[in-house]
Parts: C-alpha cells; sequence; structure tokens
C-alpha cells in the first residue's frame, strides 16, 4: 500500500506530542509521530524519573499507542527534541525496527533514512527460534 508522507504533518505532531513531554530533571523534551500503515498518526513524549534510569523515551510511549490502538507497521517517523530534529537513540531504533514495515522511513537532521539504514543487520523476531512477531 502506497503512501504519501507529509513530513510537515509528521513533525508538528511530534512538535504537538513534546509539548506534553515530563522533562523536569534535563529540561530536554522530545516528541515523535509515526504514520502507520492503515493511516493512524500515532506519538508519544518522553516521561522523565527521578531515577533516570526507568525514564521513558518518546518513542517507547508511542510503541504503546501502536499496540493499544490495534497494532500495525510503521511507515514513517520523525522525532524532535527541543524543538529541533533528532534521530533516536540506539535502544528506540530496536524499538522502531520490531515495529517498522520493510523500508519503513525515518526524518534525521542528515535527511530521510530507512529503518534498515538507521539498524542495519538488527536483531529481530525472525532470529527468535520457534517464536512468531
Amino acid at each position: 500500500m502506497a503512501h504519501d508522507i507529509d513530513w510537515t504533518e509528521l513533525t508538528d505532531a511530534a512538535l504537538a506530542a513534546a509539548e506534553h513531554a515530563y522533562a523536569p530533571y534535563s529540561g530536554y523534551a522530545v516528541g515523535c509521530a509515526a504514520l502507520v500503515e492503515d493511516g493512524r498518526l500515532i506519538t508519544g513524549c518522553n516521561v522523565e524519573n527521578a531515577s533516570y534510569g526507568v525514564t521513558l523515551c518518546a518513542e517507547c510511549t508511542m510503541i504503546g499507542q501502536l499496540h493499544l490502538g490495534g497494532g500495525g507497521r510503521l511507515l514513517a517517523f520523525a522525532c524532535v527534541g527541543n524543538g529541533q530534529p533528532i534521530t533516536p537513540c540506539g535502544r528506540c531504533r530496536q524499538l522502531l525496527a520490531e515495529a517498522a514495515a520493510p523500508g519503513m522511513l525515518l526524518q534525521t537532521p542528515a535527511g530521510i533514512r530507512t529503518i534498515e539504514q538507521m539498524l542495519p543487520e538488527s536483531f529481530g523476531p525472525s532470529e527468535m527460534a520457534g517464536t512468531t512477531p
């Protein structure tokens, strides 16, 4: 199924999500947005915690929204930190890779990249013997 990606809409949704971030410790508000293959637009924001290690990245809350909304595969993704486009951390690239449609596109400060470019030779469900996603 072909989709036209409206990167402005995705970025605006990520910016709006960042307004809901809970970032009292770092002051670094992050928001993200993704287009799901069924046409839904989902978002997430970071949620910090005083113990830091249990802080949730924006991508984590977004993946929760994906599954709460019925699942599906992501076609396109945008993320902002303090109002500027940013690239997901390694942990979040792994989360995105498992939820991605083949060739999912990510907006990065360096331009549009595929998930395969952002996480080459990734480990996923197909490497888990006897399991299905």
